[in-house]
C-alpha cells in the first residue's frame, strides 16, 4: 500500500534522519518530488537512506557513471530532485555511508553551500530586503505616532520572513567549519 506524505525540509541531514526513522517504522521511500514523499510498507529497518547533492544533474554522463558505480556496490537509486538524489541500501548489508573520509564530506558540504548560495541567493536577498522593509515600516509608524496594527501586520512578518531565510544556510557553513577543524586535528 502506498502512503504519501507532504513535508518540507531545508536541511538534508534532518530529512535523511526522518527517512531512516520512517524506515524503522516499516515505510520505504519509493519516490520523491518537491515536498512529496511516496512510501510503501516494508519490514521495519529494511533500508538505510542517504541523500546526496551531485555535482551535475543525474542525467549527466558523470552522474550516471557515479550512480552505476554505487548500484554495483549494492546501493539502490530511489529518486531525484534537481541535483539531489536519494539512495538506499539494505540495512542487513551493514553500514551505509557515501562519504568515508573527511575531505569528501567537506567537498559535499561545500557543494551544498554553493548550491544553497546560488539557488537561494534570490531568496536570501529577498530576506534581507524584507527585514529592511519590515523595520522601516515599523519605525515609520512609531516615529509618526501613528503606530497601529497595520504596521505590525505588515512589518513583523516581513522581519520574521527575512530572518528565516538568513538562518537557513547557517547550519551548512557551521558543519563545513567543524569538519575542517576535525581535519586539522587529524593531520
Amino acid at each position: 500500500m502506498k502512503h504519501i506524505i507532504y513535508k518540507l525540509y531545508s536541511d538534508f541531514e534532518k530529512e535523511e534522519k526522518w527517512l531512516n526513522e520512517m524506515s524503522a517504522k516499516g515505510m520505504a521511500l519509493i519516490d520523491y518530488s518537491w515536498c512529496k514523499y511516496v512510501f510503501t510498507e516494508t519490514q521495519n529497518n529494511e533500508y538505510t537512506y542517504r541523500i546526496e547533492l551531485l555535482e551535475n544533474l543525474p542525467s549527466h554522463e558523470k552522474s550516471i557513471e557515479y550512480i552505476n558505480f554505487l548500484e554495483e556496490s549494492g546501493v539502490e537509486y530511489v529518486a531525484k530532485y534537481v541535483r539531489w538524489v536519494y539512495f538506499r541500501k539494505k540495512s542487513s548489508e551493514g553500514a551505509f555511508d557515501i562519504y568515508s573520509d573527511i575531505e569528501s564530506k567537506i567537498k559535499h558540504y561545500k557543494r551544498i553551500n554553493v548550491f544553497w548560495s546560488t539557488f537561494m541567493g534570490i531568496e536570501f536577498m529577498a530576506g534581507l530586503i524584507n527585514i529592511v522593509i519590515g523595520i522601516v515600516n515599523l519605525n515609520i509608524g512609531n516615529r509618526l505616532g501613528d503606530f497601529n496594527m497595520v504596521n505590525i501586520i505588515i512589518g513583523a512578518p516581513l522581519v520574521l520572513f527575512g530572518l528565516v531565510f538568513l538562518r537557513l544556510g547557517s547550519s551548512i557553513r557551521k558543519t563545513i567549519k567543524n569538519l575542517q577543524q576535525e581535519k586539522m586535528i587529524r593531520e
